[in-house]
């Protein structure tokens, strides 16, 4: 079996197990969104921003992948909401399976929001689904324009990309405005938000946008469940 095959195999069952994922979150009305990035993007900080604040009584909850150590669970455990960490011990990406596993012993009917960080790579993780509404790459002011242009597929892919870091654009030479222009090369309909996790730029945006995305999620399943009643009640008309 050569090399190619391998892989279109180990996506296809990946595929498979993303899939059941997807329904679950959609049986339950839970907005997961997935989280890529290169190392060093702030991705962590992001969410600790993001969890601070939040209501305590938010019903949320972070899996975050690392290829070794417990150190962003623990930065992340201290603002009281169910967290775990992943550990692929060396593997680039997560996957369906390693979710799955750990979602075991959590109930998703308790759940309206689901954070999933990946493992800092801007390759692998962007061709293994992991059941989730949207991916969001979090591209940083001290990465380089041009990171659109030499990673398409992750910006292609994503929803929303997090320009992150902007409290550095006086130190760097950055330009967002190229940096967007390039992300709309890749993906026109691309939405953007720019944040600080130093001054807290942005984030309230952020939030905003995670709270509409779980409010349309919880809308669907609200509608979903209605027309089934009612659909329910017809065939008992009928019957009767």
């Amino acid at each position: 079996m050569d090399r190619i095959t391998v892989e279109k195999k180990v996506l296809n069952e990946n595929q498979l197990l993303a899939e059941q994922l997807r329904e679950r979150y959609r049986r339950h009305g839970v907005l997961c969104v997935n989280l890529i990035s290169a190392p060093g993007s702030g991705k962590t900080a992001l969410l600790e921003r993001t969890l601070e604040r939040m209501d305590k009584s938010a019903r949320v909850a972070v899996l975050t992948g690392d290829l070794q150590t417990e150190n962003d669970a623990r930065r992340l455990a201290k603002f009281g909401f169910p967290v775990k960490q992943i550990t692929t011990g060396g593997t680039c990406h997560l996957d369906a399976k390693m979710i799955g596993r750990h979602l075991e012993d959590w109930k998703l009917e308790d759940l309206d929001l689901l954070i999933v960080e990946n493992v800092g790579n801007l390759v692998c993780p962007s061709s293994y689904d992991l059941g989730e509404d949207a991916k969001i790459v979090v591209l940083s002011v001290t990465e380089g324009e041009d990171k659109p242009l030499k990673y398409p597929g992750i910006f292609r892919k994503a929803e929303l990309m997090v320009l992150n870091k902007a409290d550095l654009l006086p130190y760097v030479p950055f330009d967002p405005r190229l940096a967007v222009e390039n992300a709309r090369r890749i993906h026109p309909g691309i939405q953007v938000i720019e944040t600080s996790c130093t001054t807290g730029e942005g984030v309230g945006q952020w939030l905003t946008w995670l709270a509409a995305r779980a409010k349309t999620k919880k809308s669907a399943l609200a509608a979903e469940t209605k027309q089934a009643a009612l659909s329910a009640e017809e065939v008992a008309h009928v019957v009767a």
